[in-house]
């Protein structure tokens, strides 16, 4: 079974939001919570709760067990920019773009890897 979790309009860039969600695909979610709480910035924060939602997600709308969860998905998304104006000189002013981002966290149970047989080679490791 398959549980998500999604979080919006989120006030943090997308940009430094990706590196740490590649980072934490294919991990259980106890150990990317885990790495994400010794980081020192905000996305880490942001992304931890994200990932705690989508197991509560599972453990209360599928009751099923955590222990064999793994994290397949973490998609960022880009949301809408809060459009703001900073005063320069000669009665100019600039844009400022204070970006916004969507977090989407999909959780599955790790399939158990079964042994893969192997096929019989001739000596010289070649098909026949």
């Amino acid at each position: 079974m398959k549980a998500s979790a999604s979080i919006k309009f989120l006030h943090y860039s997308p940009k430094k939001l990706r590196e740490l969600g590649k980072a934490i695909v294919g991990l259980a979610p106890s150990d990317a919570i885990d790495r994400l709480s010794v980081l020192s910035n905000k996305g880490g924060k942001l992304l931890s709760s994200a990932v705690k939602s989508a197991v509560s997600n599972h453990t209360n709308n599928l009751k099923q067990d955590k222990s064999s969860l793994r994290i397949k998905a973490v998609e960022i998304l880009k949301g809408p920019n809060f459009k703001r104006w900073q005063p320069v000189s000669r009665g100019m002013a600039h844009q400022i773009k204070k970006r916004t981002t969507h977090i989407i966290i999909k959780l599955e149970e790790a399939k158990k890897s079964l042994p893969e047989k192997q096929e019989e080679r001739s000596k010289n490791g070649t098909k026949d």
